[in-house]
């Protein structure tokens, strides 16, 4: 495997190399073990911080990969300040959310369409920036100018700072995690956007939109993005068997002309499966399929970026999968 790993390493970078800027700043994934023939390993790029997740069962097998990485990471990109392992089968909270792997200086930020992103690499298992959704932020930077946004299940905000960026007239985000929201507040302060009250709300999915709907309040932008599966003493996420019921919770909130994006995050639900949910929403004509848009470097033969429309309500629906670069 040593042998054969360096040579996929290398081959991965020299079709990445476009996206390596001059200042470090952008974030993209080096190594997309998964379906570049070594699934126990996939490396991501912040700045110049590595990120290196060992998705390895055998607990021998592990190590041997990460250090052949980190000597090819730290002899092929020497401008790389630090590096972190995340090990996905790891006996601790800190192995799991990240531990140094070299050197001292993390990244905080990241440089993406001309937006500044917080990050932190160790606050969670994943590094508190979705990589996959860069396209989707890029639409959301260029299409919501003057227009309110609702950003549900929030977690550290891209969406809604891309959005408020993008001139967005009010940006409302919600997420469970007061810590993560506070992620999302340090994103607006690096790009000098106001932190308005009430634009950040620690709450529960449910409680929260169950409260917009009393206080009749509509936002020409709806954005769903849940966890595959969670429960809370208001109400359950399941998106391997429930994604339409999310999807009609919002509807109601959003005004006429305005769009719904929502992110399928259930990986074992192909885009084909989660397409004929949205089909059958469309039926009553309340829903119809507008466009597609594709996300970065699909290596897996799944729909990507859907956009939907409510007379004309539109919505934009995009699967994740852990393919996706």
């Amino acid at each position: 495997m040593t042998n054969s790993l360096t040579s996929l390493l290398e081959k991965a970078l020299t079709s990445r190399a476009s996206l390596i800027d001059p200042k470090h700043e952008t974030a993209f994934r080096l190594f997309n073990g998964f379906s570049e023939g070594c699934p126990d390993l996939v490396i991501d790029i912040y700045a110049s911080t590595a990120v290196v997740h060992n998705y390895a069962n055998d607990p021998e097998q592990g190590p041997l990969l990460v250090q052949e990485a980190q000597q090819f990471l730290t002899t092929s990109l020497p401008w790389l300040r630090a590096g972190i392992i995340k090990t996905r089968n790891g006996a601790t909270h800190e192995d799991k959310c990240g531990k140094i792997l070299f050197g001292t200086e993390v990244d905080r930020k990241i440089k993406e369409h001309d937006i500044w992103y917080a990050i932190n690499l160790t606050l969670n298992r994943d590094s508190s920036l979705y990589l996959d959704t860069r396209n989707l932020r890029k639409w959301l930077l260029e299409n919501l100018k003057d227009k309110s946004v609702m950003n549900t299940f929030a977690y550290t905000g891209s969406f809604g700072v891309a959005a408020r960026k993008g001139g967005a007239s009010q940006v409302v985000q919600i997420d469970l995690s007061r810590d993560f929201l506070n992620l999302a507040k340090d994103s607006y302060t690096l790009n000098g956007l106001p932190i308005q009250k009430g634009s950040f709300i620690p709450r529960d999915f449910f409680e929260q939109v169950g409260n917009m709907k009393r206080e009749k309040k509509f936002f020409d932008c709806v954005i769903i993005d849940p966890p595959f599966f969670s429960t809370t003493t208001k109400g359950k996420v399941d998106q391997e068997h429930e994604s339409a019921r999310l999807i009609n919770k919002v509807r109601p909130l959003i005004n006429d002309g305005g769009y719904l994006v929502a992110i399928n995050n259930a990986l074992f639900v192909s885009g084909q499966e989660y397409m004929q949910t949205l089909e059958a929403l469309c039926k009553d004509g309340y829903l119809q399929i507008r466009r597609s848009s594709p996300c970065p470097k699909i290596s897996q033969a799944i729909t990507s970026l859907a956009h939907r429309s409510l007379i004309p309500l539109r919505s934009t629906i995009r699967p994740r999968s852990p393919f996706w670069m």
